[in-house]
C-alpha cells in the first residue's frame, strides 16, 4: 500500500474510490470528514493556491471539517493515502492543463438537476479557498469568470462581499444538464490554474478546453 509520504503514481480505480467512499464514512463518532465528492472539489481547490500547500495541512480537513484528529492512526493511514493519490492524479491533470473526471455522481431522482449534484463538489472546492485563501488573495480579474461560474451554483445572496462575482453570475445561463455542468468544473478549475499556476509554454500547445459557460444577451 502507499504511504502517505510517497502517494502511488497510479490513478484510483473504481474499486478503490469505493473503499475510500466507506473509509470516509467510516470516520470516528465526532468527526465530519469530507463526502467523497467535496472531496474531489476540496482537493482542486488546494491545488489552485499560487504556493503548493504541504500534505500534512490539508489532509487534517479531509478528516473533519474543523480540523479535528482522526484517533485512529492505521484506519486514517489507509485513507489518507488513497487521498493523497487522488491529489497527485489531478495535480498532474491540472499541471498539463488537461481533462479530468470531477467526481460528480448521477442520482436515480429526475427532480434532482445539475446545479445539485455538483454543489457539494463546489462546496469542497469553496472550503479549500476559505482554509487557503492564495488564489482568492491575488484579486486577478482573469479569476472572476470562473470563479463566477463555479459558485453560481449556490444562492448569490450567500456571497458576502462579492460584488464582481454576482454581477457575473446574473448574465449565466444556467447548465443545460449534468454533461455541461461538468464541463464548468474542469473548465473553470483550468482557468483558474492559469491565474495562480500559469505556464511558460505557448498556450497553443495545450489541450484544448470545453466550451464556456453561455451569457444571456
Amino acid at each position: 500500500m502507499p504511504t502517505a509520504s510517497a502517494p502511488d503514481s497510479i490513478p484510483l480505480g473504481d474499486n478503490e474510490i469505493a473503499r475510500l467512499e466507506r473509509g470516509l464514512e467510516a470516520a470516528p463518532a465526532g468527526l465530519e470528514p469530507l463526502d467523497i465528492s467535496a472531496l474531489d472539489g476540496y482537493l482542486c481547490g488546494v491545488l489552485l493556491q499560487p504556493a503548493a500547500v504541504p500534505a500534512p495541512q490539508w489532509l487534517r480537513w479531509v478528516a473533519d471539517v474543523d480540523g479535528r484528529p482522526w484517533p485512529d492512526g492505521a484506519a486514517w493511514a489507509a485513507v489518507a493515502a488513497l487521498v493523497q493519490r487522488r491529489h497527485a492524479e489531478l495535480g498532474r491533470a491540472i499541471e498539463a492543463r488537461q481533462w479530468f473526471d470531477p467526481w460528480v455522481f448521477e442520482v436515480d431522482d429526475p427532480s434532482v438537476g445539475p446545479i445539485e449534484l455538483v454543489q457539494p463538489w463546489v462546496a469542497g472546492l469553496s472550503l479549500a479557498l476559505e482554509r487557503f485563501p492564495g488564489l482568492t488573495a491575488l484579486d486577478a480579474p482573469a479569476a472572476v469568470e470562473p470563479m463566477a461560474v463555479l459558485f453560481s451554483v449556490f444562492d448569490p445572496e450567500d456571497l458576502e462581499d462579492a460584488d464582481a462575482l454576482r454581477a457575473v453570475i446574473e448574465t449565466l445561463e444556467p447548465p443545460a444538464d449534468l454533461t455541461e455542468a461538468v464541463e464548468d468544473l474542469v473548465r473553470s478549475v483550468l482557468l483558474l490554474a492559469d491565474v495562480s499556476r500559469p505556464l511558460s509554454q505557448p498556450a497553443s500547445r495545450l489541450r484544448s478546453r470545453p466550451p464556456g459557460r453561455r451569457h444571456r444577451p
